[in-house]
């Protein structure tokens, strides 16, 4: 593929598939914009679906495949929003309640009922942690607090996808949590 041709095919819009280096599994994705990198490289910045955050690779990349369609670039949803097990970072789910466990090893359980937070973030630290002494869970329990937090996404480029933030019980989408500190 020629450059004028990458630059006619690299637009805003257009869809395509992307592979990483490591497992070649094609994944199809929007692109969201180009830029020119210091160097002079023509980049795409591709959003692969279910994705919040754009890849910036070379627009003639072998592991990017462009598609026939074109249409809009899909707005990223932004504000606040209440956590489901389709939201990033909240992929375990309990008996109904979701769980995000993060970096830091702090957890949050979203739900009003402590049994069942209790519930939820003993099977997560068993499952997911990899914790199987039975008197670390129910110490690890004992540790867990209430809170009313707000779950806020963050733009694009931003460190962190979403954003775990103090509320207060009257406060608009305020959720009430359990949350499990490291």
């Amino acid at each position: 593929m020629t450059t004028t041709s990458i630059e006619t095919r690299a637009v805003r819009g257009r869809r395509v598939t992307y592979a990483y280096t490591s497992d070649k599994t094609q994944r199809p994705g929007v692109i969201t914009d180009t830029k020119t990198a210091v160097n002079g490289t023509l980049l795409a910045m591709v959003r692969l679906d279910g994705a919040r955050s754009s890849l910036h690779v070379p627009a003639d990349h072998e592991n990017l495949t462009y598609l026939d369609e074109i249409g809009e670039v899909p707005e990223l949803p932004m504000g606040r929003f209440h956590p489901a097990t389709t939201s990033l970072g909240f992929d375990f789910q309990y008996d109904g309640v979701v769980v995000c466990g993060f970096e830091d090893g702090d957890a949050v359980a979203v739900t009003a009922d402590r049994a069942k937070a209790e519930a939820a973030i003993a099977t997560f630290l068993r499952e997911v942690e990899g914790i199987d002494d039975e008197p670390t869970v129910r110490e690890s329990l004992g540790w867990m607090k209430p809170r009313w937090v707000v779950f806020e996404w963050e733009p694009e480029d931003a460190e962190f996808v979403w954003l775990m933030n103090p509320a207060s019980e009257g406060d608009d989408q305020a959720v009430h949590v359990y949350y499990l500190p490291a």
